[in-house]
């Protein structure tokens, strides 16, 4: 059984990835007139930009359409949020989600993956998606932040509403964000009264989970508010898993397409680490992260007014030859590879640790699983939009169990 990557005549990755090879070629910066924002592609000047929250803002709050029901949501969404605010949740979720957490999750999602990959053990072909890359971050999440896991078939519902971008072109304006705003409302609405009721029974019941150390922590003697908790948690249990789906389904896709990964790596799993980074940098869950200029600045050459719209380009930054050694090369042995797609600076995905956890143990255990992955039809194969994602939506696989 092989991959048939050799016969696919269009195949959405390749035309991404060429976009982004094609943004970094045409310089460090560029205007785009559709989004109304300047393009930044360079590597030094992404990371230096990610690691000037007072130059380029987070906050986009004045500067789009409004929605009641996102103002709720956005109240804990610290992704979108600059000092000093943004240090009182980041410190808080530091507290609740420390890397002691995070590490003593490896054997639960160990027996997660171990659970959803027994459920399919009949099959020599099955959905990577549906039976694997969805449920097990998801499963890990909602548990972690003490929310029925069972539940799952909601979140993803949720999930698929908001990363779904259906309604999006590829480059969307401000017309289509606020056509789209309104058309997701009422499953953010639906989402933080769900989140929302589940705070309150947790501050009247504590456990031991993530919702209850929230509630409990504090920083400079303050605790957060039921409202403020609503977009950190919902930010998590959604954001939190679609990350790790994202990164496993990239992860398959990329194998198979480049054949002779998956046997190098069956081979030595020692190499699964170094793998998981090299995907990241080909293809990063989330390629774009918008900023606003505070202040008038020069960035590669342009000078940019206060208030102008920037998108640090994380997609062409990872392949700038200035900073990665053939950077057009897929290569699952890289290191070092200082890709930038969890961000950088004080933004710096706090997930990141988990999404890396989880991809690693799930991708070991096909490995030991199976003699044999591969895609037979990218006919098959649904694809996101990548301009809200950078991922598949279904990837049927067939597959051969180890003997």
């Amino acid at each position: 059984m092989t991959g048939n990557s050799s016969t696919q005549e269009h195949f959405p990755f390749d035309a991404l990835t060429e976009r982004w090879r094609s943004l970094h070629a045409s310089g460090p910066i560029r205007y785009d007139e559709r989004q109304s924002a300047w393009q930044v592609t360079e590597y030094e000047a992404v990371s230096a930009i990610l690691a000037d929250p007072g130059t380029f803002s987070s906050d986009f709050s004045s500067a789009g359409p409004t929605q009641e029901d996102f103002e709720l949501f956005r109240q804990g969404n610290f992704v979108g949020m600059d000092p000093p605010e943004h240090r009182k949740l980041r410190t808080l979720v530091s507290q609740a989600f420390t890397p002691r957490v995070v590490n003593g999750l490896a054997p639960r999602i160990e027996a997660v993956c171990a659970r959803l990959l027994d459920a399919v053990a009949d099959r020599d072909r099955f959905d990577l998606v549906d039976e694997l890359a969805y449920p097990l971050p998801i499963i890990v999440i909602a548990e972690l932040l003490g929310i029925p896991a069972d539940d799952h078939k909601l979140f993803q519902e949720w999930a698929s509403t908001l990363f779904g971008g259906d309604v999006l072109g590829d480059a969307p304006d401000m017309a289509e964000l606020e056509r789209a705003l309104n058309a997701i409302a009422p499953t953010v609405r639906e989402m933080n009264g769900y989140v929302l009721d589940h705070i309150r029974r947790r501050r009247a019941n504590p456990g031991e989970d993530l919702t209850s150390k929230l509630l409990a922590a504090e920083v400079d003697g303050a605790r957060l508010e039921d409202q403020e908790i609503v977009g950190f948690v919902a930010l998590l249990l959604v954001a939190g898993h679609i990350t790790t789906t994202a990164l496993l389904g990239s992860a398959v896709v990329t194998f198979d397409r480049h054949p002779g990964t998956l046997r190098s790596l069956r081979a030595d799993p020692g190499r699964v680490p170094e793998a998981v980074e090299e995907v990241l940098r080909w293809l990063p869950p989330f390629a774009e992260l918008g900023r606003r200029t505070t202040r008038p600045v020069v960035v590669g050459g342009q000078e940019l007014d206060a208030g102008s719209m920037v998108v640090a380009h994380l997609g062409a930054a990872n392949r700038d030859p200035a900073r990665f050694t053939a950077p057009e090369v897929f290569d699952p042995a890289r290191n070092p590879n200082p890709h930038l797609t969890f961000g950088h600076g004080i933004h710096f995905c706090f997930g990141a640790p988990l999404a890396r956890l989880e991809a690693r143990i799930a991708l070991r255990m096909l490995l030991d699983r199976f003699s044999d992955l591969a895609v037979p039809s990218y006919g098959e194969v649904t694809f996101q939009n990548p301009s809200v994602i950078v991922g598949v939506r279904h990837l049927p696989v067939e597959v051969v169990r180890q003997q």
